[in-house]
């Protein structure tokens, strides 16, 4: 399997398979089929098939899949059978949020500290862990294993914040400042733009409010 030549789409997709097939084992679901996949997933069975068929398939023929085992495959493709430690920079309510949000541990990502620049905020605590100095970022990298950096921090300070942190060795970033970072091919940068999102949410509001006569 060359992961390299796997579609974006298809690796976009996984994640939703993942938690629909979670979905299923909560209830007890043992096989299912790709038709009966697709209808709770509302995406065609040829393209359930194709995607997976880009892993080795996983489904017998007249049987389906067998929903524990695609569930821990699909995990592993995605590197869920590891264990990752995050840290925050940026304690806003964002950084805030994503800190108290315990469902990440169920994935295996592990928030170990958060930081910031706001005295305000430093010394206070969000789930255990007690806000930090942002200088003290450099010297904690160093000597401690981080996997991911969470960046929620403004615009204007997102890109040098992201510049030091690949100096310093960090290979993930969950960048949710509104601005794409480009840093080398070392460094893989998630962007996750909320406002984005919006959006697009909005124009399909739009969209339907006010449909483009053909």
């Amino acid at each position: 399997m060359d992961k390299n030549h796997i579609s974006k789409a298809v690796i976009n997709r996984l994640p939703r398979y993942y938690r629909y097939l979670g979905d299923l084992l909560e209830k007890d679901v043992v096989r299912i089929s790709s038709k009966e996949l697709s209808e709770r997933m509302k995406v065609t069975a040829s393209q359930i098939r194709q995607d997976l068929n880009n892993f080795g398939g996983f489904g017998q023929q007249g049987y389906g899949y067998n929903v524990e085992y695609l569930h821990t495959e699909i995990g592993k493709i995605l590197g869920l059978d590891k264990k990752y430690n995050i840290i925050i920079i940026g304690a806003g309510n964002l950084g805030q949020a994503l800190a108290n949000y315990s469902d990440f541990e169920r994935r295996g990502f592990y928030i170990r500290n958060i930081f910031d620049i706001n005295p305000r905020l430093v010394g206070l605590s969000i789930r255990g862990k007690e806000i930090k100095y942002i200088d003290e970022l450099e010297d904690y990298i160093k000597m401690n294993q981080v996997d991911i950096a969470a960046l929620t921090l403004p615009k204007a300070k997102a890109p040098q914040i992201a510049s030091n942190l690949a100096r310093w060795g960090i290979k993930g970033i969950w960048n949710f400042a509104p601005t794409d970072l480009h840093l080398s091919e070392d460094v893989i940068v998630e962007n996750v733009h909320l406002a984005e999102s919006l959006m697009k949410l909005s124009y399909k509001l739009s969209e339907k409010r006010n449909p483009v006569d053909n």
